[in-house]
């Protein structure tokens, strides 16, 4: 230590960091005690001999870091400690009720060293990095409104004359101005959601689908009913009867590819679906949000109806599964008549939105080298399915179709298993996360509570060897 200005200096230190290093050490040793007043700004720049705005500066700095703080005209004061985190609250609670938001919670406070083959989203270094820091770097470098002012109700035009280009590949006629971006795809639902429905209200869901439509709907306060899903789309019987017997307001689906099953709607389903909402005058949301893992365009609702005149579709879809879950970018494309009402609700719920998020989806989307990361990222699923459906086989699960496409496959568990009879999914999804592996059980996708035999697999984060020899050793399976 030195000593320069009247300050006892570590070597390298500024006086300011020298002044903050002394008030934390007297609060560490308890010569400043919690609610203690410090030494007036004069009177420390006297005792340490350097100027006032020294310790202006350094007392500032101990606020931004909550250690004192500020009383207007009263001067600075120690800070009560915060409480002392407690290792119990890190990490999932094993004994939450596994229900529709059971994956998302474990998934998402898992630590980093948890393996996550339920989850519905791809590892970081398979999504598209590159292109998403270029325009961060854009972005950086644009106008300061970018960076710094809300967005117009309806977004950024360039973004949505984009979508709509991109909307035309798939046979949706739609002008940027029936195109407006929301926070998210689930952004996107909510706000459709808020718009079209009441307390009471029917809603129906593929059965399975998507466990967050369930978590979603239910803070709707809505009655919800599940038509069974087919390998070709909802099983159109069941759905004709839903439609007569409930007389429900809304219709929630996939489009492209199905979560959790990976199944694709055909042209003749999706024409007998149309029909009978239509008739019924039933409100369809058209969930895209796996749109580019697609290899082959399957119909849209959206492309077969219209969005113009009587047409009661929504649709919608977000860019978090290929570019970046942390910028939230999602859109609603719809007729133009419903349109004032959703501006409105979006203004009322989260006001105009921001720029940065579209203005880096832009750009990573219109780069030249989104399209060979997405032709990259469709042989790379392609090998990772080849890799762990043997892996899945001898272990005795069974997809319940072969997917062409996306990253799930929708498994029916063995019966010849140490596993209970029933919640068996439920049962091996709670076993395995107390090794670390989080699954996704069938259950929390069916509304009917039928896929009890039932798990969904992420094959891009299905690599690791150690998840199906916890599988096995749960499974009660020899000889893995």
């Amino acid at each position: 230590m030195i000593i320069k200005d009247g300050i006892g200096m570590h070597s390298g230190f500024t006086k300011i960091e020298t002044l903050m290093a002394d008030v934390k050490t007297k609060i560490a040793t308890m010569s400043y005690l919690p609610g203690t007043r410090l030494p007036s700004v004069r009177a420390a720049a006297n005792t340490h001999q350097v100027s006032p705005s020294t310790v202006v500066e350094a007392y500032e700095r101990l606020v931004t870091k909550g250690i004192i703080y500020a009383k207007a005209g009263a001067g600075f004061y120690v800070a009560e400690p915060t409480t002392p985190l407690s290792l119990a609250e890190i990490g999932p609670k094993l004994d939450r009720v596994v229900d529709p938001l059971w994956v998302s919670r474990q998934a998402l406070e898992s630590s980093d060293e948890a393996l996550k083959p339920g989850c519905g989203w791809l590892p970081a270094d398979w999504l598209y990095e590159e292109g998403m820091r270029r325009g961060l770097r854009r972005a950086a470098k644009a106008d300061a409104s970018v960076m710094s002012n809300y967005a117009t109700p309806m977004g950024q035009p360039e973004l949505r004359q984009f979508l709509a280009r991109r909307m035309a590949n798939v046979g949706i006629t739609a002008e940027p101005t029936q195109i407006m971006l929301t926070d998210s795809g689930t952004h996107a639902i909510d706000l459709i959601c808020r718009y079209l429905l009441r307390p009471n209200d029917t809603v129906v869901v593929d059965d399975p689908c998507y466990f967050n439509f369930h978590a979603l709907l239910r803070a709707h306060r809505v009655k919800v009913v599940g038509v069974p899903y087919t390998a070709h789309g909802a099983d159109v019987t069941a759905y004709a009867n839903i439609l007569n017997e409930h007389k429900p307001r809304l219709y929630i689906t996939n489009a492209a590819i199905h979560n959790p099953t990976g199944a694709t709607l055909s042209a003749t389903t999706a024409h007998h679906i149309l029909q009978l909402a239509s008739a019924a005058g039933t409100y369809i949301i058209e969930d895209d949000i796996f749109a580019d893992f697609e290899i082959t365009p399957a119909p849209r609702l959206a492309a077969l109806a219209g969005l113009q005149g009587a047409s009661q579709v929504f649709y919608i879809g977000s860019f978090s599964k290929t570019l970046s879950a942390s910028l939230r970018c999602g859109f609603i494309t719809t007729n133009p008549r419903f349109l004032e009402g959703l501006l409105d609700l979006k203004i009322a719920t989260g006001f105009g939105g921001g720029q940065l998020a579209a203005s880096v989806v832009l750009s990573a989307l219109s780069d030249s080298g989104y399209r060979k990361h997405l032709s990259h990222l469709h042989s790379r699923l392609a090998q990772a399915r080849t890799h762990v459906l043997p892996r899945l086989a001898k272990l005795g699960i069974t997809p319940w179709i072969l997917p062409q496409a996306g990253m799930f496959l929708w498994c029916q568990l063995p019966t010849d298993s140490k596993l209970p009879k029933h919640n068996r999914a439920s049962e091996l999804a709670r076993q395995c996360l107390a090794h670390g592996i989080v699954l996704a059980p069938g259950n929390t996708f069916s509304q009917a509570q039928n896929a009890e035999d039932f798990m969904r697999f992420n094959v891009a984060q299905s690599n690791d060897g150690r998840i199906f020899e916890v599988l096995a050793e749960v499974m009660g399976k020899t000889g893995f």
